[in-house]
């Protein structure tokens, strides 16, 4: 668990009166005697309440799951996707694995540090942004790629980067999906086959 720094380390933890009922209809769903299963989704749960997983919220999820704590502790530290420090109100998540290397990342994270003033692994001062670097978010053929919240953020380039940060600065929620318009994983340039209805291509 070192990388709970136990500087950020809340002494107590409880779900609210809403994210209990959650947790609780989370737990239902799964027959008897595989409540255990349910672990990740209260540890999201627990990371939605806070903005992190502390450990006081590791240890209240064992209890619940009747989980050895360590259990808990050993997904919360394995699956990246769960914050064992607090982050900011908006965690910007840039992929660098391979495909979104290739179509720039880099530049992508030098906008990122540029507009924020941070580097990865910080958070800005008054506490709104964390930068981040993460593997694969497995929208490789929409690279590159940040996830944000619970968006997706793709086909980006400097400045749309920038343009999103600047919109969370003034409090607004930028359009996730695509920055340059295209369907979903449609390929970029548009069809190249079955371009009409009904008639030969």
């Amino acid at each position: 668990m070192s990388s709970t720094d136990d500087t950020f380390q809340p002494a107590s933890f409880a779900f609210t009166a809403e994210s209990l009922a959650k947790a609780k209809a989370t737990i239902a769903k799964y027959p008897a005697g595989r409540q255990k299963s349910a672990v990740m989704p209260l540890l999201d749960i627990a990371q939605r309440q806070e903005g992190w997983v502390s450990m006081a919220a590791m240890n209240v999820v064992a209890e619940m799951l009747d989980m050895a704590p360590i259990r808990v502790y050993e997904v919360a530290t394995f699956y990246t996707m769960f914050n064992l420090k607090p982050v900011g109100k908006y965690h910007l998540q840039v992929c660098t694995n391979l495909p979104c290397m290739l179509r720039g990342s880099e530049e992508i994270v030098a906008a990122c540090k540029t507009e924020l003033g941070v580097g990865l692994g910080e958070t800005t001062a008054d506490g709104l942004f964390t930068l981040s670097e993460v593997e694969c978010l497995g929208a490789c053929v929409n690279a590159p790629v940040i996830w944000i919240g619970d968006d997706y953020y793709e086909d980006l380039d400097l400045q749309s980067t920038k343009t999103i940060i600047q919109a969370l600065k003034r409090g607004e929620t930028p359009k996730a999906g695509s920055q340059t318009g295209r369907q979903g994983s449609a390929p970029a340039g548009g069809p190249t086959t079955l371009t009409t209805v009904g008639g030969d291509a």
